[in-house]
């Protein structure tokens, strides 16, 4: 596995982010496809919680202290009790950004990482270091999927002509 091409790949994607999120009105950050439904804002704060709270702190975690217990997350439950529709989309943009450029940094000044070691999780079984590398890479290529998909639906939503022109979504 190339982990450095994968740290690569988590700094790239941060131009992608922000150009996806640059520019937006307050009701595009808004919008939601149904209300039970996540909508950009949300999706940007989550992405935020996941840099600091999730990926790089458990990366962490499983390189330094794998006998440890892993603290626990709910990035599901975050969602409302941090308000993440009450936030503001520059600001949290701004810190995830932030978040991103400390986590390449701390991912690049890694020499000789065991990548292969691994936490003995008490219901999957060992979890190692690359694991949440390779899915942190997908974890973003996932929310720039459904990045797309929200800025698409917005636009079919306000739009007062047909997208099919475009093509086929």
């Amino acid at each position: 596995m190339d982990h450095a091409h994968l740290i690569h790949q988590l700094d790239r994607h941060a131009a992608v982010f922000e150009a996806l999120f640059h520019g937006l009105t307050a009701a595009e950050a808004r919008w939601k496809p149904a209300p039970e439904k996540w909508g950009l804002l949300e999706v940007v704060c989550h992405l935020r919680d996941e840099e600091r709270e999730d990926f790089r702190a458990r990366v962490n975690h499983i390189l330094s202290t794998p006998e440890a217990p892993m603290p626990a997350i709910n990035p599901v439950e975050w969602v409302t009790s941090r308000r993440y529709a009450e936030q503001d989309l520059s600001a949290v943009l701004k810190d995830f950004l932030a978040e991103r450029r400390a986590s390449v940094a701390w991912l690049r000044g890694l020499n000789d990482a065991p990548w292969t070691q691994a936490y003995q999780h008490p219901k999957v079984g060992p979890v190692r270091a690359q694991l949440i590398l390779v899915n942190w890479v997908a974890h973003d290529l996932l929310h720039i999927r459904q990045i797309n998909a929200l800025r698409y639906g917005w636009l079919q939503s306000v739009s007062t002509e047909p997208l099919d022109y475009a093509g086929t979504w």
